[in-house]
């Protein structure tokens, strides 16, 4: 331990000398040169710090001057390495611009696609002839067309009496005397030949259907009556029924229920016939003249319009599309012809509301029908199924000017192609005969 002092004095001692000065300089060279380089390891995979860079190069420097000052005064400086931008660096001249940019720029690239070739033409493959009916959008439409099959003018017989229909004449004009012996003019009351036509806006061809025939009574017009007074074009389409009415001018304005051309044979089917086609042209789609040709009818018929029904149903030609009848405060006379067609079609129905004007007639009619073992119902409770047959009384405070829309409820046919429509088996999606004769009727 005694020793110890004197060898550590010794070293000490050693170390001023000129040789031992030197060995402490290049101990300094060296570590001022490995600080730098283990601070770039310690970075690796990282980018390096602008402020810490500038600090080592600095550092370096001033190590260098102390042990070569020669080096440093031919050493390019930090300012010269890294000099500071100027003005004319960071903003254009007066000769130059930025480059502008769109935010399409930044968007993603999409590849160009080359032109494809032109293709041949081609046609549209189907089970029918032409594309699939669309049905165009409309509104209600409700519209006069003139038909030739329609009641009048008439210049046939009338079969009551065999003999003329126009059975007046005064000069070279001709009428018609009624049965109360009152006179009516073929030019004023017999020669309008049009027909209302109403197809609501939610109609659809393609889907099961039904037409309306609407018979008016006496002292009517299309317009006034049908259409403005009695509603019935409202009544079709607020049933939601997919139903088109048809309702052809009989007399005009005139106290005279006659048939006119409904009472020929084959007169209601040939007006059937010419209404399809004005049907499908009216709807947008001329290839459905035959879906309207075979489509289920239903007839209506008020007060005075109880003759037209009767024949139509009795000669018309066409009884087996008839699925249904409907006579508002009508039965004045031709039970017999109402009768035989309920016999021979019950997969129809028939449905008769009166009030005390006509409560004999229709209670005879009700007993005929018992009489040949049908049933008959007295309410409209009930729905409506193949062969129902109902008889309505209405009370006296129902009036026979406003049966139309007031009968056993208010708007009686909305209530009819409700009752119909509700009726899986009255869907009417055909036509079912039940009794082949009746088809030549």
């Amino acid at each position: 331990m005694v020793g110890a002092v004197p060898n550590m004095r010794a070293d000490f001692r050693a170390d001023r000398t000129p040789s031992g000065l030197r060995a402490r300089a290049l101990r300094a060279g060296l570590i001022s040169a490995l600080v730098p380089l283990s601070l770039t390891l310690v970075q690796c995979g990282k980018a390096p710090n602008p402020a810490a860079l500038a600090a080592n190069s600095q550092a370096n420097v001033q190590v260098v001057a102390k042990t070569n000052p020669q080096q440093v005064a031919n050493a390019d400086t930090f300012e010269d390495r890294f000099p500071a931008p100027q003005f004319k660096e960071r903003f254009p001249s007066a000769s130059e611009s930025f480059l502008q940019r769109q935010m399409s720029d930044f968007s993603p690239k999409r590849a160009v696609q080359a032109p494809q070739p032109e293709q041949a033409p081609y046609k549209v493959a189907s089970l029918a002839p032409q594309v699939p009916y669309q049905r165009p959008e409309r509104e209600d439409l409700t519209t006069l067309v003139s038909m030739k099959s329609s009641a009048f003018p008439y210049f046939g017989n009338n079969p009551a009496s065999d003999a003329p229909f126009l059975n007046i004449a005064k000069g070279d004009r001709r009428g018609h005397r009624s049965y109360s012996g009152r006179v009516y003019w073929q030019d004023e009351t017999y020669s309008d030949s049009r027909v209302l036509v109403h197809v609501p806006e939610h109609f659809d061809v393609r889907k099961p259907g039904v037409i309306v025939v609407f018979f008016h009574g006496n002292g009517a017009t299309l317009e006034r009556d049908v259409r403005d007074r009695q509603l019935v074009p409202r009544q079709i389409t607020d049933s939601g029924a997919n139903a088109i009415l048809l309702a052809p001018q009989m007399a005009v304005d005139a106290a005279d229920s006659s048939a006119g051309k409904f009472w020929q044979a084959g007169g209601f089917k040939r007006f059937m016939e010419e209404s399809a086609n004005h049907l499908a042209r009216l709807t947008g789609d001329p290839n459905s003249v035959r879906t309207f040709a075979n489509m289920p009818i239903v007839i209506v018929g008020y007060s005075g319009g109880f003759l037209p029904t009767a024949w139509s149903l009795e000669v018309g030609g066409i009884s087996d599309r008839v699925r249904g009848v409907v006579l508002l405060d009508a039965v004045y006379g031709e039970m017999d012809k109402f009768a035989s067609w309920i016999e021979s079609h019950r997969s129809g129905f028939f449905v008769s509301s009166y009030t005390r004007y006509t409560a004999r007639r229709d209670r005879e009619l009700m007993s005929m029908l018992r009489q040949k073992g049908i049933s008959v119902s007295e309410d409209m409770d009930g729905p409506l199924r193949p062969g129902s047959v109902v008889f309505v009384e209405t009370g006296d405070g129902i009036t026979h000017r406003d049966y139309v829309t007031r009968a056993w409820t208010r708007d009686p046919l909305k209530d009819v192609l409700v009752k119909m429509s509700a009726t899986p088996s009255l869907a009417l999606t055909r036509v079912a005969s039940t009794n082949p004769a009746a088809s030549s009727r």
